[in-house]
C-alpha cells in the first residue's frame, strides 16, 4: 500500500487521486515498521471501482506468479479499522484473526475485500491482506484507470525503489493491465507525477 494511501486509512483524510475521505483509526500512529516484499501469488485487476474508475486491484495468492507488496507493521486495532474502512465499513472493532492464522483465509463478508489471507510471516508476524474472495479466474478482469496505476506505481517506487521503466512493465504485465496498457505508457503515467 501506498504510503499516502495508508497514511489516509491510519489519520483519515482523501489519499491523493482519491474520491472519498476516510474516517480514520482509533490509534493513527504511523506503522512500526514497513517494509518491499513478495508475496506468491498473482496481482490483477476486476471490477469497477467507483473512486477511481477502471478495475480495482486484487491479490490471488492461489495463482502462479509473484506479487510485489509493501508490508506494514500495524496493530491489531490499525489492521482492523483498515479493513473496515475499505469494506465502506465504520472502523471501531477488532477482528477476530483466529481462523485466517489458522487456515490462511478468513472470509468476513461478500464484498470486493472482505476476505483476509495470510501470506505466510515475516519476522515472526504474520502478513495479512484483504482481497476478493473469488480466484482471479472466475472473474472479468478490467482495466485500471491512468490514476489508479499512477498511485499504484508510486507505491511499489516507494517501496521497492523501482524506476517508472520497472514499475511500468510490472503493472502493464498484470491481469486486467495487460492488453490495455502497455509498459511505455504506465511508465510515462509515472514519471508525469
Amino acid at each position: 500500500m501506498h504510503p499516502a494511501r495508508l497514511a489516509s486509512y491510519l489519520e483519515g483524510g482523501v489519499p491523493p487521486g482519491g474520491a472519498r475521505a476516510h474516517p480514520g483509526c482509533r490509534d493513527a500512529r504511523p506503522p512500526r515498521r514497513s517494509t518491499a516484499l513478495t508475496l506468491p501469488g498473482l496481482l490483477y485487476f476486476a471490477t469497477e471501482s467507483a473512486v477511481w474508475t477502471g478495475g480495482r486491484a486484487f491479490y490471488d495468492p492461489h495463482a502462479p506468479g509473484e506479487t510485489a507488496a509493501h508490508a506494514h507493521l500495524v496493530t491489531l486495532g490499525q489492521l482492523s479499522d483498515i479493513a473496515a474502512q475499505e469494506m465502506g465499513r465504520a472502523p471501531g472493532a477488532d477482528l477476530d484473526l483466529t481462523a485466517v492464522l489458522r487456515t490462511g483465509r478468513a472470509r468476513l463478508g461478500p464484498g470486493r475485500y472482505e476476505t483476509l489471507v495470510c501470506a505466510g510471516t515475516l519476522d515472526g508476524h504474520p502478513v495479512l491482506t484483504f482481497t476478493a474472495p473469488w480466484r482471479s479466474v472466475s472473474v472479468p478482469w478490467n482495466a485500471p484507470a491512468a490514476a489508479y496505476l499512477r498511485h499504484l506505481g508510486g507505491g511499489l517506487r516507494a517501496a521497492h525503489g523501482w524506476g517508472a521503466a520497472r514499475a511500468g512493465d510490472y503493472l502493464a504485465s498484470r491481469p486486467g493491465a495487460r492488453g490495455h496498457w502497455a509498459a511505455h505508457e504506465v511508465a510515462a503515467l509515472l514519471n508525469a507525477a
